[in-house]
């Protein structure tokens, strides 16, 4: 009977330690994310952080159970261990930090197999992760106390039953609406097969295409529509890792002229890396003449959320789109940060001198926009002159943007999207001063290319964006009529592949790219 009732103290103090350490835990990082915002000048009343905690407590408390009771069971049973070598004095203290200990070793793991850098955003600082971990010592500390033995009482165990009770754990998903079937009819050819992720496609005036592969290699379709075995020499030196490698390729305005292409791509070591722009000329089987014209700052560490898209504008400047670097996002609201930014450069990387922020004390000059979170589409529709972008939002909230210049977009301040974990990045879908997207998803479709179709072979899809897919694996085509547009569409969802870009060809054909280790490059004809 005692060795039943000691087993059952036990479990009940571990379950009701676990509770508390959940529940502290998911308390702590969402202060901790409130701070955040706090900082950037974002006011948080009473009430919003009340709601942000409950939401947190039942989104984000089961996952964080999940990874803080996998820590917190094995760190107990090796602290349960040493207790009993080292004798009854240090108990306390030595649950308290294997709990800390184990918590720091689970997250640490968690962050070296999640495609992010940091799979919890408040551990992002050294003082967020300490948070944390005291937290996870509490609980350690409290298991000690409450698996400790002690003669029974009446009524011992009515505390640990009321913390039982207290996580209760509901999740939601919303199920995507259904679409209409497509009005065209098409037909789906393979140009090109065997690329590594491609990521971008760029036609030559004269016949063929320029298609680049993430892993850092540039390759050229013939005009006679062959994929040419050997890469194109002179591609400079890329950083290839996760999300990073070699992005955009785009050919200069004046290309039958000078022969430039202009390539973006991650650059140096995951320690320190950026998003570097660097423009070659092209004599059809190398680049020569390689310089590096722009080079995102500061640097930062890990390897996503670069952006990487380009595009003219009818001046003859070239705008740039980047990532803020995930672990970054605050960065995306500072002005002496290139992170969550579009910017805009002269082809020779200066900042053209009407950019909206030159000569503004603490703004880099090249910042066109910002508030961005991941920008993977970008182009300019010279049919109606409007700079339209995409950026991936985290666990919904991807958006589709009119770009003006000095415009916030609000990314980190406002989402429709919360984190991967489940917890809330900010209680704000709008705030004064801060861009409404013209159309946003929910759950995401992490949206990556994108072309406005003009062409004549598909009438129906005349004005429409055509938006690849990477996690819907489709391509969405959404209406746009002034200010209002509308997903009304998707296509192509029997290919079952994820899409990379998606491209108008000259002869009227929609061209996508595959992204997978043995990507495609598809011409789409009626």
């Amino acid at each position: 009977m005692k060795g039943r009732q000691g087993t059952g103290r036990i479990l009940l103090g571990f379950l009701a330690a676990l509770v508390v350490g959940v529940i502290l835990g998911s308390v702590v990082q969402t202060q901790l994310n409130m701070l955040a915002l706090q900082e950037l000048g974002v006011t948080i009343d009473i009430g919003t952080r009340l709601s942000a905690t409950v939401h947190d407590l039942l989104n984000f408390g089961p996952v964080y159970a999940i990874l803080f009771g996998a820590a917190f069971l094995l760190s107990q049973a090796m602290a349960a261990g040493v207790s009993r070598v080292i004798g009854p004095r240090f108990r306390g203290p030595v649950f308290a930090l294997a709990a800390a200990a184990g918590l720091w070793v689970a997250l640490a793991t968690a962050n070296a197999l999640a495609p992010m850098p940091t799979l919890i955003a408040a551990t992002r600082s050294h003082a967020g992760l300490a948070a944390m971990l005291a937290t996870a010592a509490l609980a350690g500390g409290l298991f000690a106390r409450l698996s400790a033995y002690r003669p029974p009482s009446a009524g011992s165990h009515s505390t640990t039953s009321m913390v039982l009770c207290c996580l209760v754990v509901g999740v939601a998903w919303p199920s995507d609406p259904a679409k209409a079937q497509s009005e065209e009819n098409y037909t789906v050819e393979t140009v090109a097969s065997g690329l590594e992720h491609p990521w971008s496609l760029a036609f030559l005036p004269a016949g063929g295409a320029l298609v680049t592969e993430r892993a850092g290699r540039l390759r050229r379709i013939s005009d006679d529509g062959q994929l040419l075995e050997a890469p194109i020499a002179g591609v400079p030196a890329v950083f290839n890792d996760g999300q990073a490698g070699l992005f955009e390729v785009v050919l200069s305005p004046d290309f039958s002229g000078d022969r430039m292409i202009f390539l973006s791509y991650a650059c140096d070591t995951e320690p320190a890396n950026h998003l570097c722009v660097a423009k070659g000329r092209f004599d059809g089987e190398a680049l020569a003449d390689v310089t590096e014209i722009f080079r995102a700052t500061p640097a930062k560490y890990g390897n996503a959320h670069y952006g990487g898209r380009m595009a003219w504008l009818p001046d003859g400047t070239l705008v740039v789109a980047l990532g803020d670097g995930f672990d970054f996002r605050e960065q995306a609201q500072n002005l002496s940060s290139h992170l969550g930014k579009i910017v805009r450069l002269n082809p020779d990387g200066t900042a053209p001198d009407d950019n909206p922020f030159v000569g503004r004390e603490g703004a880099l000059p090249e910042i066109y926009s910002y508030g961005h979170r991941n920008v993977q589409g970008l182009l300019y529709d010279s049919v109606e002159g409007r700079l339209i972008a995409h950026e991936h939002g985290p666990r919904g909230g991807d958006e589709i943007n009119l770009i003006e210049p000095g415009n916030n977009y609000g990314w980190p301040v406002i989402t429709h999207g919360i984190d991967y974990t489940g917890a809330m990045v900010t209680p704000f879908t709008e705030l004064k001063g801060m861009e409404q997207p013209l159309v946003h998803w929910t759950p995401s479709i992490a949206p990556s290319g994108m072309t406005r179709y003009w062409a004549d072979l598909f009438p129906a899809w005349r004005g429409s964006l055509l938006v690849g897919a990477l996690a819907d694996r489709s391509v969405h085509r959404v209406q746009l009529e002034g200010l209002r547009a509308k997903d009304s569409e998707t296509l192509f969802k029997e290919l079952g592949e994820r899409i990379r870009d998606v491209v108008t060809g000259p002869e009227g054909a929609v061209y996508l790219l595959t992204d997978s280790p043995e990507g495609r490059v598809l011409r789409i004809v009626p």
